[in-house]
C-alpha cells in the first residue's frame, strides 16, 4: 500500500533567490521543504547545503536548522512563553548563546519582522492574528538563517495583515539576501515575488523556471488543480479580443503598464 510522496525530483537554488512553490494539496510541498533542513530522511537521493550532504557522516543537523529556518503554517500556535520578547530569544538561547545576545538577536529580528516595540512585553496570546504571525517569524529570524522558508505564512490573515507579511519577507530578501522559499496558494503573490517558482505535480517536479515561463502553461498547471494570476487571464482576454498585448504578464503593476503603453501607441496613430 506504499506510495511515493517525492519522486525523481532534482532542482538546485542559488544563494539569494526568491523561490515560489506551489502545487495542489498532496502534491508534496510540506513534505519536500521539511527535507531542505532535514526533519525528513529521504528514502533515496540526496540533499545538499552549500555542496554538503546533510545526512553524511558526522554532520551537524543542529546547526543546519539554525542556517534554513522554517516557519510552519499558523506559527503562532508555536508561541508559548510568558512574552513576545522572551518567546523570540528562546531560539537562539536554545543555539548556546549568552542572555544578552539572544536578547539582541530577538531585538533586531522583531525590528526587522515590523512588529512595534509596544508588544515586546506583552504575551504572545494578547497579539492580533497579523501580529502573532510577526512574532513567530522573528522567533525564526533570530537565529540568523541564511534560508527562510515559510509554508503559507499569510493563510488565514486578512488582505491587510496578508500585505504586510508579504512585504516584512520581501524587505528581508532585499535588505539581508536572504534565501527565501515561499509556499502558497496565492497565483498573485507568488507571480509578484518570486524570481523562480517550483511546480510540484503528484510528487514530481512539473516545472522550475521564472513565472513569465511557467504562467504561459496555465492550461497545464489548471489541469493540476492550479491555475495562474487573475491578470494573466485578463491578458489572454484582451488578446482574444484583438488586442495586440503581451499575455507573459503576471502582475497588476505590469498589466499597468502594458495597457497604457498599448493607449498610448493607438493615440499617437489616431
Amino acid at each position: 500500500m506504499e506510495s511515493y510522496a517525492l519522486r525523481d525530483i532534482s532542482f538546485e537554488i542559488q544563494d539569494g533567490e526568491f523561490i515560489g512553490l506551489i502545487g495542489h494539496t498532496g502534491s508534496g510541498k510540506s513534505t519536500l521543504i521539511q527535507h531542505l533542513n532535514g526533519l525528513m530522511r529521504p528514502s533515496s537521493g540526496t540533499v545538499y547545503f552549500n555542496g554538503e550532504d546533510i545526512f553524511g557522516a558526522g554532520y551537524d543537523l543542529r546547526a543546519l536548522r539554525g542556517k534554513v529556518g522554517l516557519v510552519f503554517q499558523y506559527p503562532e500556535y508555536q508561541l508559548f512563553e510568558t512574552d513576545v520578547l522572551a518567546d523570540v530569544k528562546y531560539g537562539p538561547k536554545n543555539m548556546g548563546l549568552s542572555d544578552q545576545e539572544a536578547e539582541e538577536r530577538a531585538k533586531e529580528a522583531l525590528a526587522l519582522s515590523g512588529l512595534s516595540e509596544d508588544f515586546w512585553t506583552r504575551s504572545p496570546f494578547e497579539l492580533s492574528g497579523g501580529q502573532k504571525r510577526r512574532a513567530a517569524i522573528a522567533g525564526v529570524l533570530a537565529m540568523e538563517p541564511q534560508v527562510l522558508i515559510l509554508d503559507e505564512p499569510t493563510a488565514g490573515l486578512d488582505p491587510r495583515g496578508r500585505d504586510e507579511i508579504l512585504e516584512t519577507v520581501s524587505q528581508l530578501h532585499k535588505s539581508r539576501h536572504v534565501t527565501i522559499i515561499l509556499v502558497s496558494h496565492s497565483m498573485e503573490d507568488i507571480a509578484r515575488y518570486a524570481d523562480r517558482i517550483l511546480v510540484l505535480n503528484e510528487g514530481n517536479l512539473q516545472y522550475f523556471d521564472t513565472p513569465k515561463r511557467v504562467f504561459k502553461y496555465y492550461r497545464e498547471l489548471e489541469k493540476m488543480g492550479l491555475s495562474a494570476p487573475q491578470i494573466t487571464y485578463l491578458m489572454h482576454g484582451l488578446r482574444d479580443e484583438g488586442i495586440d498585448v503581451d499575455t507573459s504578464i503576471g502582475t497588476i503593476e505590469e498589466a499597468r503598464e502594458e495597457i497604457l503603453r498599448i493607449y498610448e501607441k493607438n493615440r499617437i496613430k489616431d
